[in-house]
Formats: structure tokens, C-alpha cells, sequence
């Protein structure tokens, strides 16, 4: 008989702030403590958090580059092959690659390929559709888009200990803490 895995009891544990600079400083205590799975939660854009979570840059940029140029030479492709190798014209004794006509294709098929990039990179960078997450389990997790903000150390962290977490997070002097089922 195979022996399997215990289902995980335990998704995390969540402090609940009142400020924004509160959850700033516990991130970056946290991750100073040696934490590094963990996620904030805040109703508003904190640009001091992305430092005190240490977050990687985000590779979308790149991406819609790439997805730009793309685009760019599919749309002067497709112009090219059409006017000079399937169905050259001789119109007015233009050259067969009549690159300033092909400009406005060009660059609508440059906007579109970063445009769709963005919006598929987006959704696959960040695992969309994600219909559930663990931390709607908490009942005081409601306030998240209102007033609240939250930091959350996942159970994945090689750090995590549930009573030594616990005991770190209330020493933040958070409103409260909870559990956080799977």
C-alpha cells in the first residue's frame, strides 16, 4: 500500500492591519526574519510593498515587446507578400515594396500584437482565472477592498512553524490574526 501525503490543514496565517505603513514595516519584518512565502493585501496600491515583499520585476514588459515586434513584422509581411510576390502591380511606376504604404498596417498590427499580449500575458502571469483563494476563508478578509490590509505567511514557507508564525505576527501588533484554511 502507498503511503500518501497528508492534505495540508493549513494554507497560512493572516494579520490584519490597520494602515498601510503597518503593513509595510510587517512585510519587511517578515521577510527580514527569513519569510519569503508570503502576500500582502491592500484595498489600495502601496509602492513601498513591492520592495518590502522583495517581489521579482515582472516580465510583461518584455513580453509586449516581443508581442510587438511581432505583430510589426507579421503586418509589414503580409503587406509585402501581398504587393510584391502573390499579386504585384505596377502602378504608376512604384516598386513592387512600396515600404511608406505599408506604415499604417504596420503599426495597427504592432498595437494589436502588444495589445493581445498584454492582455493573455497578464492573465497567464498572474494564473487567471482563479475563481478561489484560501484567504476568502477568513471572515475579517471581507474588509481587504474597503479599509483593511492583510499579510499573509504561507504554510509552503520553509520558515513556517505554526506557533512560532503566530507568535511573530502578533508581536507586529496586528489587529488580529488568523487562520487560514486551505
Amino acid at each position: 500500500m502507498a503511503d500518501h501525503a497528508p492534505a495540508p490543514t493549513l494554507h497560512g496565517l493572516m494579520a490584519e492591519f490597520e494602515t498601510p505603513t503597518a503593513l509595510v514595516d510587517a512585510a519587511t519584518r517578515a521577510r527580514l526574519a527569513g519569510y519569503r512565502q508570503m502576500d500582502a493585501y491592500s484595498p489600495i496600491p502601496i509602492e513601498a510593498l513591492d520592495e518590502a515583499l522583495a517581489l521579482k520585476r515582472t516580465k510583461l514588459p518584455m513580453l509586449v515587446f516581443i508581442g510587438g515586434l511581432v505583430g510589426c513584422l507579421a503586418g509589414f509581411g503580409l503587406e509585402y507578400w501581398a504587393s510584391a510576390i502573390e499579386y504585384p502591380m505596377n502602378i504608376g511606376g512604384r516598386p513592387f515594396n512600396s515600404w511608406p504604404q505599408f506604415i499604417p498596417v504596420t503599426f495597427e498590427t504592432t498595437v494589436m500584437g502588444a495589445a493581445l499580449t498584454t492582455f493573455f500575458g497578464m492573465w497567464a502571469l498572474n494564473g487567471l482565472p482563479k475563481p478561489y483563494h484560501p484567504v476568502f476563508n477568513v471572515p475579517a478578509f471581507a474588509r481587504a477592498s474597503t479599509d483593511r490590509f492583510f499579510l499573509c505567511i504561507e504554510a509552503e514557507d520553509p520558515k513556517f512553524d505554526r506557533e512560532a508564525t503566530w507568535q511573530f505576527l502578533e508581536g507586529l501588533h496586528p489587529v488580529g490574526v488568523s487562520e487560514v484554511a486551505p
